[in-house]
């Protein structure tokens, strides 16, 4: 199936897909080159807006050793009036690579999918389980 004709309940399906089986930079090939992701709780250190495909792989690429995501569970995907919209709600599971942790993460994306990726993206995630993350992500956009 070529991404273009992938419906968007098929991108969710297929962004969740990579976000396991990795590689973390390949996430970046599920949105389009002028994709914006917007993190409204973001905590510190984290943008609240990333825009570009590029510069997500490249957040993506400093991230992929610092923990790995094995598994995501409790997928519910909405499709909306608006053909283009999805919500998806999930959890994510994963371990911190130093430290061995485990850790659990609930997301709830919004996201407009056009022509199969990903156009723009308001994810809110809890911010007191990422905080396990925060240490490891210092991202600065140019």
């Amino acid at each position: 199936m070529s991404v273009a004709t992938r419906t968007p309940r098929e991108t969710v399906e297929e962004f969740l897909r990579i976000t396991v089986e990795g590689p973390r930079e390949a996430l970046a090939d599920c949105y389009a080159p002028d994709a914006v992701v917007s993190i409204p709780f973001a905590p510190d250190g984290i943008p609240q807006e990333s825009a570009g495909r590029e510069v997500m792989r490249e957040q993506m690429k400093v991230t992929a050793g610092l923990w790995t995501f094995h598994s995501v569970d409790g997928v519910s995907i909405h499709e909306t009036v608006d053909p283009e919209v999805v919500i998806a709600e999930f959890r994510v599971h994963g371990r911190m690579t130093a430290s061995e942790e485990e850790f659990s993460l609930r997301y709830i994306c919004v996201m407009r999918i056009v022509d199969g990726l990903i156009v723009s993206s308001r994810d809110y995630g809890n911010p007191l389980e990422s905080a396990v993350l925060r240490s490891g992500l210092r991202f600065t956009q140019e």
